[in-house]
């Protein structure tokens, strides 16, 4: 599996890490993933999603159902 948000779709960014004497060498900016439990009242279920911690702050807000509709994504699968 990619390091990939499934509800978000974010992924790595690439970027340089800068010394002292400012020479740049390529790096990747990883995301924040977590590995996330999440319960699904419509599906009465819990749901384990691979996510980004900016999407759990917005799944709060939004709530899994919203969330997952606008991404696309059948809960079902998961």
């Amino acid at each position: 599996m990619a390091r990939q948000c499934q509800l978000t779709g974010k992924k790595a960014n690439n970027g340089f890490a800068v010394s002292h004497s400012h020479r740049r060498t390529h790096r990747l900016q990883e995301v924040n993933l977590q590995w996330k439990r999440i319960w699904w009242p419509q599906g009465n279920r819990f749901v384990k999603l691979h996510i980004s911690t900016k999407a759990i702050k917005t799944l709060n807000l939004k709530g899994i159902q919203a969330f997952a509709k606008e991404a696309g994504i059948d809960l079902n699968k998961f």
